[in-house]
């Protein structure tokens, strides 16, 4: 069973992705895993993945980014913090108040029993639960691909988050991610 979202999201997967089992494709957090299959015969299918947890701390972004990367040397292998900065809702217009930072990393991976030089672009979101002021959920959207893909998927990736934003009750009761 795929991870939930402490906080109900929508979004629209871009064109030229398809949306995958999490369990099928390795990433059993994941509430939704997209794969970009246009490059799925180069070794490594570029995908984005949406996953989130409830925190009761008060881990600050660059704490949370931090974490991330531990979990991914942990995981896979070195990672590098190529760029980290503070977003507000300029950077993600289809999210509200909601703060957050973007990390770009390069990660040397061993992947199908090969090396491979992978970038992966982050976005962590912190939203307060009105209902209970001691919870937040942290949601976390990366993009990861081949370091020589990643020029050909960003422009997606970016367009991805434009459309992710708290889901409407409707949207809730009908299913959405």
């Amino acid at each position: 069973m795929p991870g939930t979202l402490p906080v109900p999201l929508t979004c629209e997967v871009p064109q030229g992705w398809q949306a995958a089992p999490p369990d099928e494709v390795g990433a059993p957090q994941a509430a939704l895993v997209a794969l970009h299959l246009a490059s799925k015969g180069e070794g490594f299918v570029p995908n984005i993945t949406v996953t989130g947890r409830t925190r009761t701390d008060a881990a600050g972004l660059t704490r949370i980014a931090e974490e991330s990367i531990r979990r991914l040397q942990e995981a896979v292998g070195t990672v590098h913090v190529v760029k980290r900065a503070e977003v507000g809702t300029s950077e993600a217009p289809g999210l509200v108040d909601a703060p957050g930072v973007v990390q770009n990393l390069h990660i040397d991976a061993t992947v199908n029993g090969q090396p491979m030089k992978l970038a992966q672009s982050q976005l962590f979101l912190i939203l307060e639960n009105e209902q209970r002021p001691n919870e937040r959920a942290e949601v976390e959207i990366a993009l990861t691909a081949k370091a020589e893909q990643l020029h050909e998927v960003l422009e997606d990736f970016q367009d991805f988050l434009r459309t992710v934003r708290p889901a409407s009750q409707g949207e809730v009761d009908g299913s959405q991610t």
